[in-house]
């Protein structure tokens, strides 16, 4: 196991995260830029609503990033260091903390999006791991986060770049058992980009409608503009290598990519199974975003699938679309609504 741990970022996804490795007796030292959610983990812990009941975390070692540099703990170097932010943050948050890494430290970017290559411009590869991740979780108010996704249920793959299977691999699998179920694979790529795939059609597109329900996929209107969505993000993938993988636990016999199954049916897989590990009512992270006013990360989802069709020769109107629609929302120009659906060019981009 890891001497010393330090987890960057203690969001939704991070303070779910951290609390896990605290009280599997990891000690983390958990850095964050919101002050008060540094201070109600530091002072008061975390309390966890789950599908199942409360749980209530007992504090851990947090830090506002100001903090970091002049904590006594940062003398040492660390041996693992897990970025839990969003695709945004992850070459400056692998910068950050790129001084105090021990020469042999392990980099791994739990978060959405394919972020490995930048985290790596940065570390090196060799300190780099992949990983891919479901765990649904909200945060609206420091110290409280309602965790969708239960531990049985929450899904980490981790693999390394070269898709080598290496010791630090099973180690990693062992730390953060406490958080997920954890597989290893000589595919990461491809597992994160299946998971783009998934992300490309639910996060973005439900936030920018604002809904909360994943029974909205009932509109007819709304199961078509999804799929379609999610075959461009295919087909891109596809025109640059990415191969479609099992993911969120499913075995290749229940997932079908390998069995003839066409695009449309891969898609309408991947979103219902989501939907079937998180519930049917979800604020998902995009959504989260853009009601906090802050920047979502749809350029590093939709928008990369756009950028990279474009590359490629691929169509991507439906992801376009929905990229034009987020700006105006994060530029203040429209709020989410239902009524947003009526402003897709699902012609004229891409």
């Amino acid at each position: 196991m890891p001497r010393n741990v330090v987890v960057l970022g203690a969001g939704a996804i991070g303070c779910n995260v951290s609390t896990d490795l605290a009280r599997a007796g990891h000690a983390p030292i958990v850095v964050d830029p919101w002050p008060a959610q540094v201070e109600a983990l530091r002072t008061r812990g975390l309390r966890i609503t789950l599908p199942d009941g409360e749980e209530l975390a007992p504090p851990v070692e947090a830090l506002h990033l100001c903090d970091f540099a002049s904590h006594r703990r940062t003398y040492e170097t660390y041996d693992v260091a897990l970025i839990v932010m969003k695709s945004q943050d992850a070459r400056w948050m692998a910068d950050f903390v790129r001084p105090h890494l021990a020469p042999d430290a392990v980099v791994v970017g739990l978060m959405n999006g394919m972020n490995d290559e930048a985290i790596a411009s940065v570390v090196g590869r060799e300190r780099t791991v992949g990983a891919c991740i479901e765990l649904a979780a909200e945060l609206f108010v420091p110290g409280e986060t309602l965790r969708k996704t239960p531990r049985g249920r929450s899904w980490f793959a981790l693999g390394e770049l070269d898709g080598r299977m290496t010791p630090r691999l099973e180690m990693l699998r062992d730390l953060l058992s406490c958080a997920a179920q954890v597989t290893t694979t000589a595919r990461i790529r491809d597992a994160k980009w299946t998971k783009l795939v998934t992300n490309s059609m639910v996060l973005s597109p439900f936030a920018m409608l604002g809904l909360q329900s994943y029974e909205a996929i009932q509109d007819p209107q709304l199961s078509e503009l999804i799929r379609r969505i999610g075959c461009e993000t295919i087909a891109v993938g596809a025109a640059h290598g990415y191969r479609l993988q099992p993911i969120f636990g499913l075995t290749e016999a229940e997932f079908g990519a390998h069995a003839g199954n066409a695009p449309g049916a891969i898609a309408d897989k991947l979103v219902a199974t989501l939907a079937g590990h998180i519930g049917k009512r979800s604020r998902n992270t995009a959504l989260q975003d853009l009601m906090k006013q802050r920047r979502s990360e749809t350029d590093y989802i939709n928008g990369l699938v756009v950028e990279l069709g474009r590359l490629a020769g691929v169509p991507t109107p439906g992801n376009s679309a929905v990229c034009d629609i987020v700006r105006r929302i994060e530029r203040g120009e429209l709020g989410p609504s239902i009524e947003n659906m009526g402003l897709l060019d699902l012609d004229g981009g891409g």
